[in-house]
């Protein structure tokens, strides 16, 4: 995993925190969805490199 996509990575799940928070704070369900969604992103993104890397080994 090279160091901008951890860093990609990092920022979705990051931005996913903020919107969820917000979201919960306003009382907003789409944004706070929204975050678990972006969340999850960073995740799946980041378990997609750790595959990739894997195989490189």
């Amino acid at each position: 995993m090279s160091a901008s996509d951890k860093i990609e990575n990092a920022a979705d799940k990051a931005k996913g925190k903020l919107k969820e928070g917000a979201g919960k704070v306003t009382g907003n369900e789409r944004l706070e969805a929204e975050g678990k969604a972006d969340q999850a992103k960073g995740d799946i993104k980041q378990a997609g490199e750790h595959v990739k890397d894997a195989f490189k080994r």
